[in-house]
């Protein structure tokens, strides 16, 4: 079979027939060997059997949510390729021939664009149309190598084999930010074909839920970028905390009326612990994302890791903590030249803070290096070299058991032919004297 069509549905017996015979029907008049899946939610208000009326195939999903019913629906899909739209009569299921021929050309994932086929007045809320998602599909394209000028387009179809290899676990509406995202880091063909939105034909409201939803979208997009999570934040907020202290450690810093002294020092230290620590973080979840497959591996993060070993880290951290000690000595000598008595904080903090920052990153390198080493254990696994070699290996055994089993069933059978034998023979022995 070469197309399914999958819909994920919950109550929408109003346009769910409509959806399943406009599919067919294109399918038909194309001459595609195909079928439509219902990917039912839970629906109470009849839409299973009129889907069924309508000639579509229904599966139970009882997971809920709207990426567990598509999930649900693409693993019981028989056709080579998949194409999934909303059963709400919003996207033009007479259209397909344009997703399959991309697919047909090559193409693993083919989104569907509704900004360059055409939203019709009233199919999209302004808050859509004009923020939502413009926004949350140039950050997608921002935080991932992708062109994609649509990322939640609900319309779109890829290979089926290919996007179960993604290993698509998001149950709710980010299933759709899910799905292009891994698929580009993956390095999958993915492409864009124009498509239109329509009003939907429901008189109930949508399930969709603008906020929480959005916020659900641009949530995973942040967890699935570490570089724009922790690392850039990181980066911008360590180098103005480094700049800002430079310039106030030798005394204080006007600008017009403005002067900047030793309270903002304190404040620029501070930055740059966090700054630094977020860095870190980027770094962490980068190596642990790369070992345990949620992320490809980063060529640049491994040569950093390996490069960077161990025994380095623990010295620059030793490093660190002698030039805070340093600085504190140095205070030390100070506040013995007063005496011990009463300090004066404008003089006094410049050498201080510099010098408990620097022994507060001495200790966050050392504990990084120790924790990106643990990360760095690589557990043994199977290639799948050493998996066919073991299916092998459990073959030739079963054949053996086999053959084991046949030679004793034979040696059964030749001493069960042979035991009466034995018994005529000596009945025969015993009777032969009395004759």
């Amino acid at each position: 079979m070469e197309l399914t069509v999958v819909m994920p549905c919950l109550n929408e017996a109003e346009t769910v027939e409509t959806c399943v015979r406009k599919a067919l029907a294109c399918m038909r008049e194309n001459g595609i060997d195909g079928e439509v899946v219902i990917a039912d939610n839970g629906s109470t208000d009849g839409s299973q059997q009129l889907a069924r009326d309508a000639g579509a195939r229904v599966v139970h999903i009882d997971a809920k949510g709207y990426g567990n019913a598509l999930i649900g629906g693409i693993r019981a899909a028989r056709g080579k390729y998949v194409i999934m739209g909303d059963a709400d009569d919003s996207y033009d299921f007479t259209n397909l021939m344009p997703f399959v021929e991309e697919l047909r050309a090559g193409g693993e994932l083919v989104m569907g664009n509704r900004f360059r086929g055409g939203i019709a007045p009233g199919a999209m809320p302004p808050l859509h149309r004009y923020l939502g998602n413009p926004v949350l599909s140039f950050v997608g394209r921002l935080f991932f190598p992708s062109a994609i000028g649509d990322f939640h387009c609900g319309l779109r179809g890829f290979r089926r084999d290919s996007i179960l290899r993604l290993g698509l676990q998001t149950g709710g509406m980010e299933f759709a930010s899910e799905m292009v995202v891994k698929a580009t880091l993956q390095g999958l063909d993915v492409r864009e074909v124009p498509t239109t939105l329509s009003p939907d034909g429901r008189s109930r409201p949508p399930h969709l839920r603008s906020w929480r939803d959005g916020w659900r979208h641009l949530r995973f997009l942040l967890l699935y970028s570490p570089r724009w999570l922790f690392f850039i934040p990181g980066l911008v907020l360590t180098a103005i905390g480094l700049i800002m202290g430079a310039a106030l450690t030798f005394g204080p810093v006007y600008i017009g009326k403005l002067a900047f002294d030793v309270d903002t020092l304190v404040g620029a230290s501070a930055m740059v612990v966090i700054g630094f620590q977020a860095v870190l973080f980027a770094l962490f979840t980068k190596v642990y994302a790369a070992e345990e497959g949620f992320l490809p591996e980063d060529r640049r993060v491994r040569k950093l890791v390996d490069i960077v070993s161990l025994e380095k880290g623990l010295v620059a951290g030793g490093m660190l903590a002698l030039a805070g000690l340093v600085g504190l000595v140095a205070s030390l000598a100070h506040w013995g030249g007063r005496g011990f008595g009463e300090l004066i904080p404008a003089e006094s903090l410049r050498l201080v803070v510099p010098s408990a920052t620097a022994f507060v990153m001495s200790f966050q390198t050392i504990f990084a290096s120790l924790f990106i080493s643990i990360l760095g254990i690589r557990r043994s696994k199977e290639t799948p070299a050493d998996i066919a070699a073991s299916a092998a290996e459990e073959a030739a055994e079963a054949v053996t058991r086999e053959s084991s089993a046949e030679k004793t069933a034979e040696k059964i059978a030749e001493k069960t032919v042979e035991a009466p034998e034995t018994v005529e023979s000596g009945t025969a022995r015993s009777l032969s004297p009395e004759l």
